[in-house]
């Protein structure tokens, strides 16, 4: 009854309700905004955040750029992966969302599906078979690992669906099963490497890079991730329903199984579009919707957006650091998100798991 009631005011029950987002939102945005400067003007190749935003508008407003390095490093190189970064964050923060009400378990990870496995495949047989085109990170290799996340798609989906119905667990043991034998199967084709560099290739993407990023590389992220976003806003008061058990929200009026079949469908279309631009970066689509719920409570309708601008923020200043730690090379970002989420999640497990909440 007070779910109902809350559903018919507009309001979200209370154990899903939090403190207001309106200040976090922007607190948010206004430091996201901070870090994609910083991550322009910083780089082996320091420039002044003045400079940065001078030839970002000359750009935007048709003007001719002017000669010298500067304009080549902040348009062509750093903006790009910035916005990557941004874009991967932020889709990996609704992914993770959108997994953990589909299983109702706030520390599901998506990748359980076992779609980034399909994706690492056909990326990883792309550079070992050669079929890859504009380099280890170009659009040869995005397609290969897009087509590698769909096909596993198609694969756990017919699994799960296997004598009717469609059960939760049953979706989360097939996609951790398939994920499992193409992670084998990825291995083996990384020992069938031609040489060092292609096997260095390999492993680097595997572990996530957000060095491939160009404006042509922006196009799909930039597509799929506002889309999922306004998709899921839409579903949000479902999104609630089904977190709160399939009898509860069919009392209120919402299909479990159809919103299920549309949350797996779109998890498993976003997290192909990411991992194919990116590598697969652990960890993300795990800890921002977890602690963004800790912070703001389970109301999806504030918790999408959070989760977006949070995971946004995130990648961001984690590829900062991944560029900027080491004088003589790159690190992966799935090493570092890693290294960040994994103490993270354990600190606020602890809180949560003695706070009895």
């Amino acid at each position: 009854m007070t779910s109902l009631l809350a559903r018919r005011s507009g309001t979200a029950p209370a154990e899903l309700r939090g403190p207001r987002t309106g200040p976090l939102a922007v607190a948010l945005g206004v430091a996201l905004l901070a870090a994609l400067t910083a991550a322009v003007a910083w780089g082996s190749t320091s420039i002044p955040p003045g400079e940065v935003w001078g030839v970002v508008w000359r750009r935007l407003s048709g003007e001719a750029p002017r000669p010298g390095t500067n304009d080549l490093i902040v348009w062509q190189l750093r903006v790009p992966r910035a916005l990557l970064a941004a874009l991967v964050g932020a889709g990996l923060g609704l992914v993770g969302t959108a997994m953990q009400a589909l299983v109702r378990n706030p520390l599901a990870d998506p990748y359980f599906l076992g779609i980034s496995n399909g994706a690492s495949l056909g990326a990883v047989a792309a550079i070992v078979l050669g079929l890859g085109t504009g380099g280890a990170l170009g659009l040869g290799l995005s397609g290969a690992a897009f087509a590698g996340a769909l096909g596993t798609f198609a694969l756990v989906w017919a699994v799960a669906q296997r004598r009717g119905g469609f059960a939760p667990l049953r979706l989360v043991l097939a996609g951790v099963a398939i994920g499992q034998f193409l992670s084998g199967f990825t291995s083996y084709l990384v020992l069938q490497a031609g040489d060092e560099q292609q096997t260095h290739s390999v492993l680097f993407w595997l572990m996530g890079s957000l060095s491939g990023a160009s404006w042509p590389l922006l196009a799909a992220p930039a597509v799929a991730v506002p889309a999922t976003l306004l998709w899921l806003q839409a579903r949000a008061r479902g999104l609630n329903a089904l977190t709160m058990g399939d009898e509860t929200a069919a009392g209120l009026g919402v299909d479990p199984t159809r919103l299920r079949r549309e949350l797996f469908t779109l998890t498993s279309l976003l997290t192909g579009v990411l991992v194919a631009v990116s590598g697969a970066i652990a960890f993300v689509a795990l800890m921002v919707p977890h602690v963004c719920r800790l912070v703001i409570g389970g109301d999806h309708r504030r918790l999408l957006p959070i989760s977006a601008l949070f995971g946004a923020l995130l990648l961001v200043v984690v590829d900062i650091v991944c560029r900027t730690a080491m004088d003589t090379q790159e690190l992966p970002v799935g090493v570092v998100t890693s290294l960040i989420g994994a103490p993270a999640l354990l600190y606020l497990l602890d809180r949560r798991l003695g706070s009895g909440s």
